[in-house]
């Protein structure tokens, strides 16, 4: 797998600890610079320092030849505390390059020429400059970095001061603070880089969680998101609100398309239903006139008139099966008033007695609604039986009827065995039974007697409640 194929949970960490080890590492050449920069600048100043105070008082001495007052003179910076002086070595020449003296007079003898000191101070004595009115001069040889500068006034050149400095105790200093700065950029990087690899992973979580929910959301998984995972309003906090939105959309798209299908395929099997129904009542019809005629002008013989009341009563059975199939919102009714739901209540009163079954009714109608009365009264007829029934002995069902601007909303609520979801899927399909009694057409008539009424009907279900949900337009009805 490439670098940049790695997901951003890593990447922004490697990242962003890329970047800190960067500029640490800029910043650490930038400091090793500038501090060898800095201590090339000590010693030129130091050099200069030395050389504008040991001038002024070597020149009258060396003009007197007071030679051990010269060498008290370059003595004194390291008489102190050795260590702590710069320099290595001072020395003053002659205008003939030849030691005048030395703050080391055993390595340099005084009378020495310049050239025969060594190698390193044979090329200063063929690099520095001897006119009177030369500048500092530097000089970066072997171990040593020699500065030297004139011992001159009035124009007159008496001699040359050499400033010594040994490259190794340069390189301890430079090495010391090397390591200060080392240590201080390790200890930045310590605090940072795991800064920097928690608020990665702090960051990418989210990020991680919204992409794992948005790939499942082609198998129609719609899972939420905390939103106490990422409580901020940045851009990331923004594709947590995005989210929860399109998720809220996607599921009410996908209760819709359910809900439209279910309508689509209700609406077919109710077509189909209806034609098999008509279909069915032609020869039906004749077949129960044929009886008919036969029982009163027939055979009296009792094994024939026993056999043709069979038939009738098994097609009558047909006849009323047939019946239910083909149910019409379009009759004539009187409009809904409360006195029907009262009707309503005394005529299932008596089931809900044999069952003892505890029934609450809470009514919020006004004197009348513009809807048909015996079509409602069917359709809550229905739904409080098959409650009570559900309910079991000694249940609860309870009705709730209220009204709004738009219509007239009916919940009948019992505390039954609740209706698994395959059972939800196909309540009102008909010949659907759940139950050892009945033809499993209530809840059928029920849908559609709701739905040609233009209204909505629908069934929740949990361990500790089933509902049914009826809600009727105002618009569609009109008081014969």
């Amino acid at each position: 797998m490439r670098l940049f194929d790695l997901s951003l949970q890593f990447k922004m960490p490697l990242w962003g600890g890329g970047l800190i080890l960067a500029t640490a590492l800029a910043l650490s050449i930038s400091f090793v610079v500038q501090t060898w920069d800095n201590l090339h600048q000590e010693i030129h100043k130091n050099a200069q320092d030395i050389g504008r105070t040991m001038a002024r008082s070597l020149f009258p001495v060396m003009l007197h030849d007071e030679v051990w007052q010269a060498f008290e003179i370059v003595s004194l910076p390291f008489a102190a505390v050795p260590s702590a002086a710069l320099a290595e070595s001072l020395m003053v020449l002659d205008s003939a390059a030849r030691v005048y003296v030395s703050s080391r007079p055993e390595e340099h003898p005084m009378l020495s020429p310049l050239d025969s000191l060594g190698e390193e101070l044979a090329e200063l004595d063929r690099a520095f400059p001897r006119a009177p009115d030369a500048n500092v001069f530097v000089l970066d040889q072997g171990q040593h970095i020699y500065v030297t500068l004139p011992i001159v006034n009035d124009g007159i050149r008496l001699g040359t001061l050499v400033v010594a400095y040994n490259k190794s105790l340069l390189w301890q200093r430079f090495t010391h603070l090397l390591a200060n700065a080392l240590w201080v950029t390790l200890l930045v990087l310590g605090v940072l880089l795991p800064i920097t690899a928690y608020w990665g992973r702090r960051m990418m979580q989210p990020m991680r969680l919204i992409t794992e929910r948005i790939s499942r959301i082609g198998s129609n998984e719609f899972e939420a998101l905390d939103a106490s995972l990422y409580p901020y309003k940045d851009e990331v906090g923004q594709l947590f609100a995005a989210y929860a939105d399109m998720r809220s959309k996607l599921m009410e798209k996908a209760e819709l398309e359910k809900e439209m299908i279910k309508s689509e395929r209700m609406a077919a099997v109710g077509r189909l239903t209806a034609s098999i129904a008509h279909e069915i009542n032609n020869p039906l019809g004749g077949m129960l006139n044929a009886i008919s005629t036969l029982k009163r002008f027939g055979s009296p013989d009792p094994v024939m008139q026993k056999t043709v009341s069979l038939l009738e009563r098994g097609l009558s059975q047909v006849r009323d099966t047939v019946a239910a199939l083909l149910v019409e919102a379009k009759v004539k009714s009187r409009a809904l008033s409360p006195t029907d739901l009262e009707d309503v209540r005394i005529l299932v009163k008596h089931a809900a007695k044999k069952l003892a079954t505890e029934l609450s009714w809470d009514i919020a109608l006004p004197n009348e609604v513009a809807l048909p009365s015996t079509l409602v009264r069917q359709v809550l007829i229905n739904l409080l039986l098959n409650a009570i029934t559900a309910a079991g002995q000694g249940g609860k069902v309870a009705l709730h009827v209220t009204t709004d601007l738009r219509g007239v909303n009916m919940v009948i609520e019992n505390n039954g065995k609740s209706l698994s979801p395959e059972q939800l899927g196909r309540l009102f399909e008909p010949f659907t039974q759940f139950s050892e009694t009945g033809n499993g057409l209530g809840l059928w008539i029920c849908y559609q007697i709701v739905t040609q009424l233009g209204g909505t009907i629908q069934a929740e279900s949990n361990p500790a409640l089933t509902r049914f949900s009826v809600s009727f337009p105002l618009t569609t009805f009109k008081t014969p």
